[in-house]
């Protein structure tokens, strides 16, 4: 990188039950990055999955701006020796499409899951974030449940249900939770983020509409132990070496910090730094890198534990794009440790960077 400006695409929105959340995070760093470092174009992308180049998140959370008749369709040029957007309708754009990083602020599927990263890594380009595998384990709660177990971190009791299960069987399925698990329990659908699609369930049929909701947005449905706790989470930065934030506490406005407790009860509260023990706290941080380091992430991750009464603490899950508006927990906890947001943008396009260099150090053919 030289003193010229970078070209910095940021991509948001996309076809997913996170499309809103997504248009939040995109408009805080739209107005948080440094104009005077980067040149910064945008791709909106609808619902529909259309990618619409010079789109606005305002553009997208307004449903009465007419975006298709306003921006132009854009699709990415797969050439890994100069991979750029062309727009479907002849339409010129800036610097012809080029660009030296992609920032992706998409959440849940489509965005998050490495199906965007492997787009990405076939063009052979800069993004910002993990790579496929820590994407795709951080949003199979599953799978990276599996992970955590492998890399002997401490969490609660769970079992998973193909949708295809449970509608063939669904007396056998409750049966074996009751058996298992107990009550209440909390379903969740195992490729999905933001609390979308979480029900907390204290009885059978309570339960039976849980599976219902869960495996409406997912073929696999994950179903876990309640833990009484305090919720707390860490928020991680780097790439090979990560460094983990203080951690903070989240003390929900509900019974527990589903989507409405997240987005739109302002009665949920976030005590930053979280009061803990400093032991604990170090503990906790710790346990935070190492999940990190399970899934191979990259970037940036924030991982939320359970912390019982007797201080126990029990990993949660590793959010691989957590929520990125200026009072979400992902930068505010980067800010209480030291790094505002404005330097948390700087350091993730370098980490970004940084990865993308030491990738290109991988020999691809054989040689003898």
């Amino acid at each position: 990188m030289d003193n010229k400006k970078l070209k910095i695409i940021i991509l948001f929105g996309g076809k997913s039950g996170e499309h809103q959340v997504s248009l939040n995070s995109a408009k805080s760093v739209l107005q948080a990055i440094d104009r005077s470092r980067y040149i910064v174009q945008t791709i909106g992308i609808s619902q529909e999955g259309r990618w619409y180049w010079g789109a606005h998140p305002d553009h997208l959370l307004n449903e009465n701006l007419p975006i298709s008749n306003t921006f132009p369709l854009v699709t990415l040029v797969h050439d890994p020796n100069d991979a750029h957007f062309i727009t479907l309708d002849g339409t010129k754009i800036p610097d012809n499409g080029k660009f030296d990083l992609i920032f992706p602020v998409l959440h849940g599927p489509n965005g998050e899951d490495g199906t965007l990263q492997g787009l990405l890594e076939l063009a052979n380009v800069p993004y910002v974030g993990c790579g496929i595998l820590g994407s795709s384990l951080g949003m199979d709660k599953d799978r990276m449940k599996a992970v955590f177990a492998h890399a002997g971190l401490p969490q609660a009791n769970y079992l998973t249900f193909l949708r295809s299960e449970y509608k063939n069987s669904p007396a056998s399925c409750i049966q074996k939770v009751e058996q298992t698990l107990g009550y209440p329990c909390f379903v969740k659908p195992a490729n999905l983020g933001s609390s979308v699609g979480i029900s907390k369930a204290h009885n059978s049929a309570e339960l039976q509409e849980a599976f219902k909701v869960a495996s409406s947005y997912d073929r696999k449905v994950v179903i876990e132990e309640n833990i009484t706790g305090r919720e707390i989470e860490v928020s991680i930065l780097g790439n090979d070496f990560p460094e983990a934030s203080f951690p903070g506490e989240i003390l929900p406005a509900k019974e527990f910090y589903d989507y409405q407790a997240k987005y739109n009860n302002a009665g949920s509260r976030l005590i930053i730094p979280a009061v803990l023990p400093e032991a604990l706290s170090n503990q906790l941080r710790q346990m935070a890198i190492r999940a990190f380091l399970a899934v191979e992430a990259s970037g940036l991750s924030r991982v939320d534990f359970f912390v019982t009464a007797d201080n126990k603490p029990l990993i949660n899950e590793i959010n691989t794009l957590p929520g990125f508006t200026q009072i979400s927990m992902y930068p505010k906890l980067w800010e209480s440790t030291g790094i505002n947001y404005n330097e948390l943008i700087n350091r993730l396009i370098s980490l970004a960077f940084e990865r993308y260099k030491d990738k290109q150090n991988n020999q691809i053919a054989h040689k003898e």
